[in-house]
């Protein structure tokens, strides 16, 4: 069954009418109303909104944050000298009516504001600056100090910067190289002393140990002849004592010793007097 065109041209008109009346804002955006193009409203929470069709008109923004992410700019030191910067800043729109008034709602056109700025800043800042206080170590400090120059971006483009950082600081190829020459002489500067305090220090060990060494040696020398005269001493005392018990007993045994010792090869040979007195008790075993 066909509805009839007078009914049904009146329903198009009718669904037209409210589709173009309601407009949807989600969590993660913020509208603005226009009533013929002068902004009407601007305090529309996420949700479902009405309009008039024909008199309004609903533009939406984000919420979220949003990225500044130019090309790597060159800024000059306090010794004249060119960085290259490469850096990012996350910002937001926090009042969407003075950022459609400064910037006609165009994020390229804010992205192209805030980014003089910050540069103007960071141009500021690093031409306080030597390349060493750059590179080194004062990145936050001056990242800081660019972020507190911003503060006054609410009132004026009705954004908000919330961090800036930077990704990488490189140096122009002519300025890398004279100051990598320079640093690369520091280090041998630095290097060179380790080592001459290094030798310094290794010839004192040396000499310390070699002093310790003959002074260990000279005592066990002395100890050792100390011992040794005191065995020595001991070993005639002994002797003394048992030659005077049995003259003849110890005179034999020193006999037979030097027997041993004399003959303990085949091819030894002695060439003595059979009368000699080393014979003397093979011939009379009194030793007479």
């Amino acid at each position: 069954m066909s509805l009839n065109p007078k009914i049904l041209i009146p329903l198009i008109i009718i669904a037209v009418v409210v589709y173009s009346s309601i407009f949807t804002v989600n969590q993660w955006e913020q509208a603005l109303v226009f009533k013929f193009r002068e902004i009407h409203r601007s305090d529309d929470k996420p949700g479902l909104h009405f309009m008039v069709p024909l008199v309004n008109v609903a533009q939406k923004f984000e919420k979220r944050l949003l990225n500044l992410d130019q090309e790597p700019q060159r800024f000059l030191t306090v010794e004249k000298k060119d960085v290259i910067v490469d850096y990012y800043a996350k910002w937001r729109i926090t009042d969407i009516d003075i950022f459609y008034t400064a910037t006609r709602g165009d994020v390229l056109y804010a992205n192209g504001l805030l980014g003089q700025r910050i540069n103007r800043a960071l141009r500021d800042e690093f031409g306080a600056r030597t390349v060493q206080e750059v590179v080194a170590g004062e990145r936050t400090q001056i990242l800081n100090v660019v972020t507190a120059s911003t503060s006054n971006l609410p009132q004026e483009l009705g954004v908000t910067v919330v961090d800036v950082r930077t990704k990488r600081i490189d140096l122009p190829t002519e300025v890398s190289n004279s100051v990598y020459k320079r640093m690369r002489a520091e280090r041998n500067r630095v290097a060179k002393d380790f080592r001459a305090r290094g030798s310094e220090a290794a010839e004192r060990i040396r000499a310390n140990a070699d002093r310790e060494r003959e002074i260990i040696l000279a005592d066990a020398y002395r100890d050792a002849e100390i011992i040794r005269g005191e065995g020595d001493a001991r070993a005639t005392e002994t002797y003394a004592t048992a030659y005077t018990k049995d003259e003849e007993f110890y005179s034999l045994y020193r006999s037979l010793n030097a027997y041993k010792n004399s003959f303990s090869n085949s091819n030894d040979v002695l060439l003595l007097e059979p009368t000699s007195d080393f014979f003397r008790y093979f011939n009379n075993a009194k030793g007479e």
